[in-house]
């Protein structure tokens, strides 16, 4: 029988990529859920669909705030569901810092409903996106494996690993079938142009000069991931693993995953990297970051070894995903500018 997959925030800049690797490597029925409010796009779903209508008869978008219960009615007119990819966050370090309240009691709010309307309709797999921020900052050196200790460093990463900690406590008392994914820093097509990529490409095609956050001996850096490997990994584990049940005195958590990109790249590798591909030399100014950026990490770090080890291994490399991404937006350069 055909799999109903849910995926919430699918109008979201990583979201619209799951979207469209379900479509594209599955037979499935997907369900996308999306409030449109924060940072989802219709316009994403649309790129998405617009070249491939065929696959409209395999998809049901509708428009909900997930502060909100999802009522009954909607429930039925979502229809049965198998896995759910629970994506929707808020998720701008710099606006959580801004404005931490909003920020934390939303993605509270947004995880506790996903986990009500889990706890009653019994899906087979809860997929949990999380980050890998909720570890909190590496020395560069340091790669964090699953259940290292949680140390968030803003209200962002914070409010995540909340919805971890609220999913978790599902995990045990009702046993909502949870998987927890922390993944790394995602870029891609379709991206908010805020995100340090799409700075990166604006500078270079009008020739101004991009903001390192750090100084020339102390440069931050990411596993950075495109969005289209990130879809791949939880693709992956949902045709192949099964969400572990809870056992007193023997399981004791629910399964996670660090989901992370090739190798580990400073900032300005990967700004450079990105004026490669785009055939411009770049013009870099550092800056303190914890002068300007109170909150933000300079290193993150988390190791991918787990999920590598059931075979799973990322389809594109970074330099092959940042040459993708860079020709796409040289033909669609509207997606620089601002919104």
């Amino acid at each position: 029988m055909t799999k109903r997959v849910l995926i919430t925030g699918a109008g979201g800049s990583i979201g619209c990529h799951v979207l469209r690797h379900l479509l594209k490597n599955t037979d499935w029925e997907i369900v996308a859920l999306d409030s449109f409010r924060h940072k989802g796009l219709t316009d994403r779903i649309w790129r998405v669909t617009h070249k491939h209508p065929e696959t409209l008869s395999r998809l049901k978008v509708f428009t909900h705030d997930l502060r909100a219960p999802i009522s009954n009615m909607l429930t039925e007119k979502m229809g049965p569901i198998d896995y759910i990819v629970n994506m929707a966050s808020m998720t701008d370090v710099f606006d959580s810092i801004q404005h931490p309240v909003q920020y934390v009691q939303s993605n509270v709010s947004e995880i506790l409903t996903m986990l009500e309307y889990a706890r009653s309709i019994k899906p087979e797999i809860f997929l949990q996106v999380s980050t890998d921020e909720v570890y909190g900052p590496t020395d560069s050196k340091t790669f964090y494996s699953e259940w290292a200790p949680i140390l968030p460093s803003n209200p962002y990463s914070a409010s995540k690993a909340a919805q971890e900690a609220i999913a978790t406590s599902y995990w045990r008392s009702y046993d909502v079938p949870l998987i927890i994914t922390n993944m790394m820093n995602n870029f891609g097509e379709m991206q908010s142009p805020i995100k340090f990529m799409m700075l990166v490409m604006s500078a270079l095609a009008t020739g101004s000069t991009v903001t390192i956050h750090g100084t020339a001996d102390a440069i931050g850096s990411r596993h950075y991931i495109h969005s289209r490997n990130a879809a791949d990994a939880f693709l992956f584990l949902l045709k192949n693993t099964k969400p572990l049940l809870h056992v007193d005195g023997a399981v004791d958590r629910p399964d996670r995953y660090n989901v992370t990109g090739d190798r580990s790249v400073s900032n300005l590798e990967f700004a450079q990297l990105i004026a490669k591909a785009w055939g411009k030399p770049l013009k870099y100014a550092f800056e303190p970051g914890r002068v300007t950026r109170p909150g933000h990490d300079s290193h993150y770090g988390a190791s991918g070894s787990k999920i590598e080890a059931l075979g799973w291994k990322a389809p594109m490399s970074l330099e092959d995903s940042l040459r993708l991404t860079v020709e796409w937006y040289k033909r669609n350069p509207e997606w620089l500018r601002p919104w």
